[in-house]
């Protein structure tokens, strides 16, 4: 069972921030309402941010892209990480038990996420430090192997280009740096 702190940390690590003061608040609301919900902006949100801020809808398709393809990204992404660390969702490993390795694919599953709210709003900045800065005490108090999840995030970097042509792929790769960046400022539990 998860203790107090960890289920107060896991509710404060909030990474996206959605202080974009340059859109109507009713864009910024519908993408804080996904937020809020842990999802990927739907086919209806989407619709309605381009009614309201038509100049977004390239960066909303781009987004798109990364929510129809997140479960074969994902997918890619665990198996460079399996194979890069043979034994680690093994007894001993920093993914065994099975839940602590499904809580990792997770984990990849809502950075793209996260990261499909920055490509579709045009916003690089969109991580919030203090989410952050709770993620990685979570991740402290979890003993969560960092250089997996750093080598994940960049393979879901690589696997979610390869769903774009290469002047897009150099458009995109900033909002994956941003995440892999921060990441990379963590510092491993003692």
């Amino acid at each position: 069972m998860l203790s107090d702190k960890v289920k107060e940390l896991i509710a404060k690590s909030r990474i996206v921030s959605f202080d974009w003061q340059d859109y109507p608040e009713s864009v910024v609301n519908i993408f804080q309402q996904a937020d809020d919900e842990s999802k990927y902006l739907t086919d209806e949100d989407i619709a309605q941010i381009e009614a309201i801020a038509p100049n977004l809808a390239p960066s909303l398709a781009r987004g798109k892209v990364l929510r129809d393809n997140v479960v074969e990204i994902v997918s890619d992404a665990r198996a460079v990480v399996l194979d890069a660390n043979p034994g680690i969702t093994e007894p001993g490993g920093g993914l065994y038990p099975p839940l602590r390795a499904e809580a990792c694919w997770r984990d990849f599953w809502h950075f793209l996420r996260c990261i499909s709210y920055g490509v579709s709003g045009q916003r690089i900045d969109y991580t919030s430090d203090r989410g952050l800065n709770y993620m990685e005490q979570l991740y402290q108090e979890l003993e969560v192997p960092l250089d997996a999840m750093i080598l994940g995030l960049e393979q879901l970097k690589v696997f979610s280009l390869k769903h774009f042509e290469p002047a897009a792929q150099d458009e995109l790769k900033p909002y994956f740096e941003r995440l892999i960046q921060s990441m990379s400022q963590f510092s491993s539990a003692d």
